[in-house]
């Protein structure tokens, strides 16, 4: 499929749209399992970033499951597999923290088609990473050897991988953080992205790739300041761990954390709080790799916001008054976050962004009228 062809995230093979109905079905029948365990209840219903199990006496362990996508792919293309632990582990404990939580372990399942020790090892310097930047362990995991699942691929047409994890965490069931208590007025402090993170790679990839195997990621694009396509698509995921803890370990009232994967800012619905919507006057600037695909595939604002994390990896809803604290904390830590815009009361849970001329609901942002 060339650049040509692939006007949406749809079109690349991802039909997120066509995907919640059967996710409709699936949860609904899972909910029915919340009443099957003896301890350890969610109270949490399906959605949301994590769910969180009661453990009594007040404790919560947050619980959370994601892999990497097909930026595999580009990894096995490349055969540079070092980044793909970190991003497997930011994909999960970036999800923990939304609850408020605490990460603490994680364990993997590697899906491979035969024993490959220098992939593993590769891989494992990633994980080793990810768990220093997270300060987790990884108590445990499970190596399948499973040729059968696995269609080969370019370049050599040997069969790929795949690696998926669980994360947990704690928290306090007192200072669980849902967004319950967002209203009008609250600040939405924006953390930079490193990247396009473990998000739209099928769609980057069909746009940026010029062909199969290493050569396909090698081209040099003066977008990319000296990057070529391979490098900035392997940029592993950045780890909001530390920037977090330190605001819940301060004390800072948050109110709501997102981690901005999937659908973009439209993540931002997902919080608990009835009748709120959000606007953004100060969005901070995509990197270039986004103008890049959108130039090359005809991609319209609607459809980048609502694939890409367009340069905003993880959003933090505080009290206006709380606002400029926690951004001395957040910069203390490294972090380029700043104050990008605010919660509104809005009935139909929006997510408005003027200077692009776009509002967003559901999995979608539209051109907006008037």
């Amino acid at each position: 499929m060339s650049s040509d062809e692939v006007k949406s995230y749809a079109a690349s093979g991802v039909d997120v749209v066509g995907l919640e109905g059967g996710l409709g079905r699936l949860v609904s029948r899972l909910a029915e399992t919340n009443t099957f365990a003896r301890r350890g209840r969610p109270v949490l219903p399906n959605g949301f970033f994590a769910n969180v199990l009661d453990l009594g006496a007040g404790v919560g362990l947050a619980i959370g499951t994601d892999g990497v996508g097909t930026k595999i792919l580009v990894a096995h293309a490349l055969r540079r597999y070092d980044t793909v632990g970190i991003d497997l582990i930011a994909m999960n404990v970036n999800d923990v923290l939304c609850v408020g939580a605490e990460p603490i372990a994680l364990v993997d399942y590697i899906a491979v088609p035969g024993t490959d020790p220098d992939m593993l090892e590769q891989l494992s310097i990633g994980l080793v990473e990810g768990a220093r930047q997270s300060r987790i362990s990884i108590p445990g995991g499970e190596i399948a050897q499973v040729r059968d699942l696995l269609r080969p691929h370019p370049p050599d047409h040997r069969e790929s991988f795949d690696v998926v994890a669980t994360a947990v965490g704690v928290v306090s069931l007192d200072r669980l953080i849902v967004g319950q208590d967002v209203a009008p007025g609250d600040v939405v402090l924006g953390l930079p992205a490193s990247g396009i993170h473990s998000n739209g790679l099928t769609l980057a990839r069909k746009v940026l790739a010029t062909g199969e195997g290493a050569e396909a990621y090698a081209e040099r694009p003066s977008e990319l300041g000296g990057k070529s396509i391979g490098d900035e698509l392997l940029e592993p995921t950045r780890i909001y761990v530390r920037e977090v803890m330190a605001l819940l370990d301060a004390d800072v009232p948050v109110r709501a954390l997102a981690h901005i994967t999937g659908d973009g800012l439209l993540n931002l619905l997902r919080i608990h709080a009835t009748e709120i919507g959000f606007e953004f006057d100060d969005l901070l600037e995509p990197p270039p790799v986004y103008d890049l695909i959108a130039r090359r595939a005809g991609l319209a604002p609607a459809e980048m916001f609502a694939t890409f994390n367009m340069g905003i990896g993880f959003c933090v809803v505080v009290p206006e008054e709380a606002a400029d604290r926690a951004l001395e904390i957040l910069h203390a830590t490294g972090s380029a976050a700043r104050a990008m815009g605010r919660a509104v009361r809005d009935p139909s849970r929006s997510v408005q962004l003027p200077g692009v001329g776009l509002v967003g609901s559901g999995k979608s942002f539209y051109p907006k009228k008037g």
